[in-house]
């Protein structure tokens, strides 16, 4: 079976403006488009926490937040 890869007039640095789900209503900055899933990372919207290990550039470790992609639509 072969998916079409759908084309969107969106691109990285756009600004955007949820309009459904539990961030409705907030704008950000467009970081990162999945042209194949259909999702995009935009700043600030859909924030999780990740926990990071120890490393070398990075030497406590611990739990971040970071951007997750939400559906383009």
């Amino acid at each position: 079976m072969v998916q079409r890869i759908v084309k969107y007039k969106l691109r990285k640095n756009d600004t955007v403006k949820v309009v459904r789900g539990r961030e409705r209503g907030k704008t950000g900055r467009v970081l990162h488009i999945d042209q194949e899933k259909g999702r995009a990372v935009v700043e600030g919207i859909n924030m999780v926490k990740k926990a990071i290990k120890p490393s070398a550039q990075n030497k406590k470790g611990g739990i971040t937040s970071i951007e997750a992609a939400i559906h383009i639509s």
